[in-house]
């Protein structure tokens, strides 16, 4: 087993995870914006500059509900990605796809078909949907219920897990002599009947470089930490606290036993937004800098409360949120990890929602020089709280620039991340 190695992938806003990135003079959110293909490929030059293991696209199937804030996910990113590609050498891509409003068969060629355009660099984000709104875009006045959308997506990853194995390894011959492109014996149907399925395969793909494309899911839920635990490579976490992070990384560990798995072999990266200055003050210059862009307390309270879903005016700014007043388990429209996440920060009856904020109520913030997120990042390691993170960035590309060149080497200097890519397939570098 190699020792074992720091992660970091980059869960990619077109302008960046602040309210205000976009409305700063130096962006043009129309021209250079979230559908331009100039600004993403600059944002993977600078990450794959900085060695990280993959970018992330997160999705949505409906629009966004607030026309102040950005991010919000405009482009379809599997057709994204395909151009990105052409863009950068080693970088791997991940993209979320639904498995509630999909089928099997199509995400199978979809992304087998990604792995062999990009070399082996891609991998898929498995999700359900979490958004009522994105029901009625496919004909449903709701969201299937929650347990049966899980129900759905274990048997649904199963599948495209079949599908990509239905091809051997040399099925594609291409035997000119003996006029044989294709060697059908070792090309298999998966002839599959399920509770949701009834698939015969096989997939029209021939075996693509990683043969399995990296897995990614997002479980929170118990039901989702089962799926990720049987399936995944690699999970994206919402963490606040070590502690909660190392329960939640142990049973992970201990789930995956359970189905037989190693759990060296699932890398857990709970999300952590990065807002890095040359110093501990200039960081928060940058932060205030940001700030005054935009009404933030009201903005924020207003976020926060239809997060949890509670009514804004049960919340003051400084002074801490009312005991049981944000439901631990999730509503509708709020994934459980996040919910666990914010529970896990709520459990200190001093906090005041301002802290709160400060902190980051969906995913964790740091903001402050390059040795103090350096020091943060490292001590989450070490700890056990994580093998990596799914990192943001304030702004882009300038904040994602700041930590390539201010934190990366450092990191490297502490021996615990890479100084070179050591494989060109995506899913061999989260190998156990």
């Amino acid at each position: 087993m190699r020792p074992r190695e720091l992660h970091l992938c980059l869960n990619t806003f077109p302008l960046g995870t602040h309210p205000a990135a976009w409305r700063r003079q130096d962006n043009d959110p129309v021209a250079n914006g979230p559908t331009s293909l100039a600004r993403y490929e600059e944002i993977t030059r600078s990450a794959e500059r900085g060695l990280l293991d993959a970018i992330f696209f997160a999705d949505a199937l409906t629009v966004g509900n607030n026309a102040s804030f950005e991010p919000c996910w405009f482009l379809e990113p599997t057709v994204l990605i395909a151009a990105l590609a052409q863009a950068s050498e080693r970088i791997g891509f991940v993209a979320s796809y639904s498995t509630t409003y999909a089928e099997p068969y199509n995400v199978a060629r979809l992304f087998a078909s990604l792995d062999h355009v990009t070399g082996g660099r891609v991998g898929w984000n498995v999700v359900t949907s979490y958004d009522e709104r994105a029901a009625r875009n496919f004909g449903d006045e709701e969201l299937p219920d929650k347990a049966l959308r899980y129900r759905r997506a274990d048997e649904f990853v199963g599948i495209v897990k079949g599908l990509w194995d239905s091809w051997d390894d040399g099925a594609l011959v291409g035997d000119k002599e003996a006029g044989l492109l294709i060697d059908y014996g070792r090309v298999h149907p998966i002839d599959h009947v399920g509770e949701f399925f009834e698939v015969a395969g096989p997939l029209q793909v021939p075996r693509s470089p990683q043969g399995q494309p990296l897995i990614v899911q997002a479980g929170g839920s118990p039901a989702g930490r089962d799926i990720a635990a049987r399936h995944a490579n690699a999970i994206f976490s919402a963490a606040m606290d070590v502690d909660a992070a190392i329960a939640y990384r142990d049973d992970i560990h201990a789930r995956a036993r359970r189905f037989g798995r190693h759990p060296e072999d699932i890398a857990v990266l709970p999300g952590l937004t990065v807002l890095v200055g040359s110093t501990d003050e200039e960081a928060q210059r940058i932060r205030r800098e940001l700030d005054d862009l935009v009404e933030i307390p009201d903005m924020e309270i207003e976020r926060f409360a239809g997060f949890v879903g509670v009514d804004p005016g049960q919340l003051s700014l400084d002074e801490p949120v009312p005991a049981g007043l944000v439901p631990e388990v999730s509503v509708k429209g709020t994934p459980q990890g996040f919910r666990d996440a914010i529970q896990s920060v709520l459990a200190d009856p001093a906090i005041t929602l301002r802290q709160v904020l400060a902190k980051g109520f969906a995913h964790r913030v740091i903001v402050g020089g390059p040795e103090a997120v350096a020091d943060d990042i490292e001590r989450w390691f070490r700890a056990g709280a994580a093998d990596g993170f799914n990192l943001m960035a304030d702004s882009y590309p300038d904040g994602l620039d700041r930590f390539v060149d201010h934190v990366i080497p450092l990191l490297q200097e502490r021996g615990i991340y890479r100084r070179s890519y050591d494989s060109t397939l995506l899913n061999e570098r989260f190998a156990g």
